[in-house]
């Protein structure tokens, strides 16, 4: 019998939901969390930093849970703009414009908490990002609770991102904008205080959890950092383009 995670990652591969089993799925964050490295494990594929969930009030709503939440972003699952992107209705996919942020040092596990000072310095360039997110557990995203979103890749199908961005000297991430517009049509509009405030203060929160966990941060690795537009809906076909300003934009066809 194929295991819960890779029932996860086939639907996550070649489409399709299962039902949330019979006992709830997992009993605690730690047993959630295993469940996402053995998901993860099943791809055989890299990971080449974090996303983080959660980091809004809407997607706090929708998704049932209190705070924020990570889990590995998978190379293949990661792409550059302009970006051609599958994905399966019956999983409910949604766009989030959001910001991406690049490592240039490591913040290994330590007995300090990070500051907000030292997660600006530990990022060498900044590009705008849509993360697709979805549910591979039948019946959407919609008050799936933690447990199971982390357990399901944080609710992960993809990330895109834009250009890299690397004179970070007069950007201000809090007061930056982000306008979404599927098939030209002006969707929805946010600044990147709604990921806690500050995107910054994300990786921070980031920092210290791997840190407490004893996995630390990586140069090199990519931090994405939850949604400043809330959830969009999207279905094959549609092209959906993300202005970030003096960042550029990204631009995404489903197919």
């Amino acid at each position: 019998m194929v295991s819960l995670a890779g029932q996860l990652w086939r639907c996550r591969s070649e489409g399709g939901v299962i039902e949330v089993p019979a006992d709830g799925g997992p009993p605690d964050l730690e047993t959630a969390l295993i469940l996402q490295r053995e998901a993860v494990a099943c791809s055989e594929m890299r990971s080449i930093g974090y996303k983080v969930g959660s980091t809004s009030k809407e997607a706090q709503i929708v998704l049932n849970t209190k705070g924020p939440s990570a889990s590995p972003i998978i190379s293949e699952y990661f792409f550059e703009s302009p970006a051609t992107i599958k994905i399966h209705p019956i999983q409910g996919p949604a766009i989030e414009g959001e910001f991406a942020l690049r490592l240039c040092r490591d913040l290994p596990p330590r007995e300090a908490a990070y500051s907000f000072t030292e997660a600006i310095e530990s990022i060498d360039a900044v590009a705008g990002a849509i993360e697709i997110v979805g549910s591979r557990f039948a019946g959407g995203l919609a008050g799936k609770g933690p447990l199971l979103t982390a357990a399901d890749f944080g609710a992960n199908i993809a990330l895109a991102i834009g250009p890299w961005i690397t004179d970070l000297q007069d950007l201000d991430l809090a007061t930056h904008g982000v306008a979404v517009f599927i098939d030209g049509k002006l969707r929805e509009q946010g600044t990147g205080a709604r990921a806690l405030g500050n995107p910054f203060n994300v990786l921070k929160w980031l920092a210290n959890n791997q840190s407490e966990t004893g996995q630390g941060l990586k140069a090199g690795e990519i931090i994405s950092t939850g949604t400043c537009t809330g959830l969009l809906d999207v279905l094959p076909g549609n092209l959906v383009v993300a202005e970030f300003g003096l960042l550029g934009s990204v631009e995404i066809l489903f197919i």
